[in-house]
């Protein structure tokens, strides 16, 4: 835990504890259909690792990859096992705001809110996500007792059953397509990380890099928690407004920075929309009803929900992740018709051979620096 002159800068088991209290409950189901939807759950996830490398193509036949454990959670398992990688990642930064704190003028103000106050606020934002993720690839997931992860630095597939259940229900769609839809997206993020060994370990040294510049002063960070934390509790004031409109991942103060985060930015385009495109890909030979499931989920995230969710979205980057999907899901299936997966797959050769932010733009650009100066 990471404490400033004997006080805790995130009290990361109050932020546990808040959220698993506030967290929304599940849907209505019996213990029989919780289980069989978790039983379900698991056998999608294995049947998608074939049907994923068979399309993707990533990963030789010869070649048995790491394995990295795949977890049927409850919305509460899903914020245990987020905090426990936030912990782990953010850890230099919180080390940095440390020395910051100790002879800086906010240090007094923020010794006195302390720890418990982030812990809480740090925990409503997490019961707001923690309904509304499906699935997700822990990239830096330390093993803990109840959360095992890969053995090699972490890794770890989760798979939120509740919410699962929940959307495929406000959809109307087939339950059995819905969920090996889920999984096949997900699967996809646990072959990339499996069958590229470089890119944890790049994708970790950008994300420390970007903390590393942080200029950010402790009473900034804890200023935009408390923004998120207040829209999120209704208690902001009407009319009240946040008049820099930025997301806290944009609170960027220095070039250096600037330029991490557009390559970051590609990243995060590539892998998203590659997980897209495997899943629409690979649907119409075992999802009977990819289509109609599409349709309805693309409806539903254009759609978003209330204002108070829409200005949480922004707040915490979730539409810069939505313009993610899209845009990376163009990138890859333009890529994918000019030069075959195989010629797609060299973006995985290298970090030189990733796209640039300008180039999941345009495509065409990547076929160019790859293809055509690999091929001269």
């Amino acid at each position: 835990m990471t404490s400033i002159g004997g006080a805790e800068m995130v009290d990361w088991n109050l932020a546990v504890a808040t959220a698993t209290r506030l967290v929304r409950p599940g849907p209505d189901v019996s213990k029989d259909e919780a289980r069989a939807v978790v039983a379900e759950l698991r056998r999608h996830a294995k049947a998608s690792e074939e049907h994923v490398r068979g399309f993707t193509r990533m990963i030789p036949e010869s070649h048995q990859p790491e394995d990295t454990p795949v977890l049927v959670v409850d919305r509460a398992g899903w914020i245990k096992a987020n905090v426990a990688g936030f912990r782990e990642l953010l850890k230099p930064l919180l080390e940095k705001m440390q020395d910051r704190r100790s002879g800086g003028p906010g240090g007094a103000v923020l010794g006195a809110v302390g720890g418990k106050v982030t812990g809480v606020e740090l925990g409503m934002l997490l019961s707001f996500l923690a309904s509304r993720v499906l699935g997700q690839y822990e990239t830096f997931a330390p093993a803990t007792r109840d959360l095992p992860a890969g053995s090699n630095g972490g890794g770890r597939l989760l798979l939120v059953a509740p919410n699962i259940v929940h959307v495929e229900r406000e959809l109307d769609v087939d339950p059995h397509d819905f969920r090996l839809w889920v999984c096949l997206h997900e699967e996809t993020h646990r072959t990339q990380f499996t069958g590229v060994p470089w890119l944890r370990d790049h994708l970790e040294g950008e994300i420390q890099s970007f903390l590393g510049e942080t200029e950010m002063d402790p009473m900034t960070v804890l200023e935009r928690l408390r923004e998120a934390a207040q829209s999120l509790s209704g208690a902001r004031p009407e009319g009240e407004r946040d008049d820099s409109g930025r997301s806290i991942v944009e609170l960027v103060q220095t070039p250096a920075q600037r330029e991490i985060l557009g390559r970051l930015t590609a990243v995060m385009s590539l892998l998203e929309g590659h997980a897209d495109f495997v899943m629409d890909g690979v649907g119409p030979a075992v999802v009977p009803s990819v289509a109609e499931i599409r349709e309805k989920f693309q409806q539903r995230r254009a759609r978003g929900a209330s204002r108070l969710d829409q200005a949480l979205r922004k707040l915490l980057g979730l539409d810069a992740k939505l313009r993610q999907y899209r845009d990376g899901e163009r990138f890859v299936r333009a890529v994918v018709e000019e030069v075959g997966m195989d010629g797609f797959n060299r973006v995985w050769t290298s970090p030189n051979t990733l796209p640039t932010k300008a180039e999941i733009a345009k495509p065409a650009d990547w076929v160019a620096r790859v293809h055509r100066k690999a091929d001269s």
